[in-house]
């Protein structure tokens, strides 16, 4: 296996989950509590890269953070360098491809918090951002977490946004779904078997982390 391609995947995934839940939170309570009467329209937005092809996501981010773009310029202005094929162009088109993953999980937590638990707070004198941190976020531990591992393993198996935003650049933009790709395109099928099954093991295994995070009751007996 190439262990090059899985630590730039490792990492890509656990600063885009890092990065989702610093991001995600204010957005999920937002979307949990306002009554604005358009709020379905910013909840469309966010959940767009559930149903938008990852190659037009892709071309678009591409387009967004280019060097003749206003961020693009403004990121060339900083750093010197350009964004697109890059970690960092890589890292900010992970973030907004894996947003639904994250917000709305965090979003069904919130909204699942007892109402009155909420008002009983307020009016024993705990201001919002108190409430929050005391109350909702403690009861809303399971979603976070969901919201959390979801977010990491989606971006584990990035493959059209990788390709379009960061290219193919070994040990900077190179994951291992492109390097999967790769072994196949070389008829490299031992090499490609050993890769995907390597993904399948953390797929599986993240998924049982939900899974058990998410049940309510733990027995070893089936309960009567």
């Amino acid at each position: 296996m190439n262990w090059t391609a899985i630590w730039v995947t490792c990492k890509l995934a656990s600063l885009t989950s890092i990065a989702l839940l610093l991001i995600g939170l204010p957005i999920a309570y937002w979307l949990a509590y306002s009554k604005w009467r358009w709020k379905f329209v910013v909840e469309s937005i966010v959940a767009l890269p559930l149903v938008l092809p990852p190659t037009v996501l892709g071309f678009y981010l591409l387009v967004a953070i280019g060097p003749q773009s206003p961020i693009g310029q403004l990121y060339t202005n900083l750093t010197g360098s350009t964004l697109p094929f890059s970690f960092q162009g890589l890292l900010i088109a992970s973030i907004l491809y894996s947003l639904p993953f994250a917000v709305q999980p965090f979003a069904t937590a919130f909204e699942q918090v007892d109402q009155k638990l909420i008002e009983a707070s307020w009016t024993l004198g705990l201001s919002k951002l108190h409430t929050f941190f005391k109350l909702i976020l403690p009861l809303s531990t399971a979603g976070l977490i969901t919201g959390v591992v979801l977010s990491f393993a989606h971006t584990l198996g990035e493959f059209g946004v990788v390709l379009m935003v960061g290219g193919n650049i070994e040990g900077v933009t190179r994951t291992v779904s492109i390097e999967i790709y790769d072994n196949v395109q070389a008829l490299d099928y031992a090499g490609a078997a050993t890769t995907s099954a390597f993904l399948l093991v953390v797929s599986y295994a993240v998924l049982l982390l939900v899974y058990a995070v998410n049940r309510r009751v733990w027995s070893v007996w089936p309960q009567k």
